[in-house]
């Protein structure tokens, strides 16, 4: 604003330099949606590790391949996941003596025990909070005596005059393990006097104890098999199921494994989510149907047969790629016995470890793209089968030995048919022009109301051009020179008087991708022996 000007002397003003860095979002951050053991329902949560999931979901369950997906994401390079749980008429496990509930869901919660007792309780600390110490108790919680975690509530009550330490209040807000049942109308269902002692003689940590002597939880249900294409997908005017994403700020992958270890996942399931990660700007990763590879001998064939089953077609399948075969790990929850996983976590992590390593620019396949633990593959391509299913748009996990061992071997989404000729037919220039398309949405949100003339132009000329030679400085793109690699045009030949009339800028923005080097082609010639001359 200008300075308004009433003394001599000198006055000094702040001008906008009119720069407004545009930063790159996350390129491979990746959402799972299952079943799990336990955590909230139809609640996106982000999770950094395999750790942070088996403490908020219960690690690995031989029910849940979710939870397998979500260790090979992190076995192969991934960094940060959003896990959706998904349910079908499961139920929490109650304790009606105090009217507690498990916090999420399942029979995990049938192994919640608790105690009750007075200690530290003084007249001073019923002072303190205003409350009768007739009415102050603690609560202790054991989740799996012995082997969970412990939760300890001091200078609690059930009071309705509690304020503060009212226990349905200090449940919500610092416990992972339980919550105070609710009635229909969202009060809480207390009972009617503070619940007596519990005081055994035994520590309920100990193996040895007799639980008999604790207060336990029970009906606790994981729910039903999940079987219709609603049970995964939920409603989106609630935002349940895969839904509940929209919830969630930015996902760049999304992984649907099957519901169990020897089935599919739902046509009609993948054919939706499609449409949803092109309206998130995000990739699916589409894994093999198990019949797929039944029969090792005609695996290629059949996958090449049976491809157009998916129903993955149309532009929306630029957003899409499939990873062949299925692939054969130790399972812990089994004594390490062998069995056949979905690829969709491996594919994922290979991905986030590519991106950090090289660039999402980068395909995440060849050599480096190693699968890490793998004992093997469901089928063992070689390059005959694995040249009649590349041109299809069927990416193959291959076997190298004796150095390369497993890795990713084909880099196309499931647009990348020879025959489609489309434009995203590579997987690392799609994944490029979204991870633009996001950055630029989110990095210009600035320019809405600015009045639409030539030093906005010129500001987002600035800005976004900016932000496309750090790219190109990083090899982000084809050319050797800025001019060869991109351009940002918003001028008077982009917004019209017309555009401006309808309160429109047209910002056009163009780059030329690095597409993979598929097939190295070697040309040998002997040398013709010289004639001096």
């Amino acid at each position: 604003m200008p300075t308004t000007v009433s003394y001599p002397g000198v006055y000094v003003e702040e001008l906008a330099s009119g720069v407004r860095t545009i930063t790159g979002v996350g390129t491979s951050v990746t959402a799972f949606l299952g079943r799990a053991p336990r955590g909230q329902i139809n609640e996106p949560t982000t999770i950094f590790s395999f750790g942070d999931f088996e403490r908020q979901f219960g690690g690995l369950g031989v029910e849940y391949p979710l939870s397998y997906a979500v260790r090979d994401f992190y076995a192969n390079g991934g960094g940060t996941a959003i896990i959706v749980r998904l349910e079908k008429n499961s139920a929490p496990a109650e304790q009606n003596d105090i009217k507690l509930e498990a916090a999420s869901p399942g029979i995990w919660g049938n192994a919640l025990v608790y105690v009750v007792d007075s200690e530290g309780i003084t007249e001073d600390v019923s002072a303190r909070f205003g409350i009768a110490k007739a009415d102050l108790f603690n609560l202790t919680i054991y989740d799996d005596p012995g082997k969970g975690a412990v939760e300890r509530f001091l200078n609690v009550a059930i009071t309705t005059d509690a304020g503060s330490r009212r226990l349905d209040r200090v449940l919500a807000d610092e416990s992972n393990l339980v919550r105070v049942q609710l009635k229909s109308d969202g009060t809480p269902r207390f009972p009617g006097a503070r619940p007596t002692d519990s005081t055994p003689e035994e520590n309920p940590a100990d193996p040895a104890a007799d639980k008999t002597k604790f207060q336990t939880f029970s009906s606790g249900d994981d729910g039903a098999a999940l079987t219709t294409d609603d049970d995964v997908l939920g409603k989106e005017d609630k935002k349940t199921g895969m839904f509940a994403l929209a919830k969630a700020d930015l996902f760049n992958l999304l992984c649907i494994p099957p519901d169990s270890r020897d089935d599919d996942t739902r046509k009609g399931v993948y054919q939706r989510a499609m449409e949803y990660c092109v309206q998130r700007r995000a990739m699916l990763i589409v894994d093999p149907p198990v019949a797929w590879g039944t029969n090792p001998e005609t695996a290629a064939a059949t996958a090449k047969a049976k491809l157009s089953d998916l129903g993955l077609t149309g532009p929306g399948a630029r957003n899409a790629a499939l990873y062949f075969p299925r692939v054969i790990q130790p399972d812990p929850a089994r004594d390490g016995q062998l069995d056949v996983f979905v690829p969709c976590g491996i594919v994922a992590g290979v991905m986030a470890r590519t991106d950090t390593d090289r660039g999402v620019w980068k395909a995440p396949a060849g050599l480096d793209a190693s699968v890490n633990g793998v004992a093997g593959l469901q089928v063992n391509l070689n390059d005959a089968e694995n040249g009649q299913l590349n041109p299809l748009g069927i990416n193959c996990l291959r076997y190298f030995p004796p150095v390369a061992g497993r890795v990713v071997w084909g880099a196309r989404t499931l647009r990348g048919a020879d025959q489609l000729a489309d434009e995203y037919k590579y997987v690392p220039v799609r994944r490029l022009a979204l991870f633009l398309e996001e950055s630029l949405y989110r990095g210009t949100q600035w320019a809405v109301f600015e009045p639409n003339d030539e030093p906005l132009w010129a500001q987002l000329r600035l800005n976004i051009g900016a932000f496309m030679h750090d790219l190109f400085r990083k090899g982000a793109f084809a050319g050797q020179t800025p001019r060869e690699a991109y351009f940002v045009k918003c001028d008077r030949e982009t917004t019209t008087q017309s555009d401006v009339n309808l309160g429109i800028v047209n910002v056009l923005i163009g780059f030329a991708p690095l597409k993979p080097a598929e097939f190295v082609i070697l040309k040998f010639q002997q040398m013709a022996g010289q004639i001096a001359t």
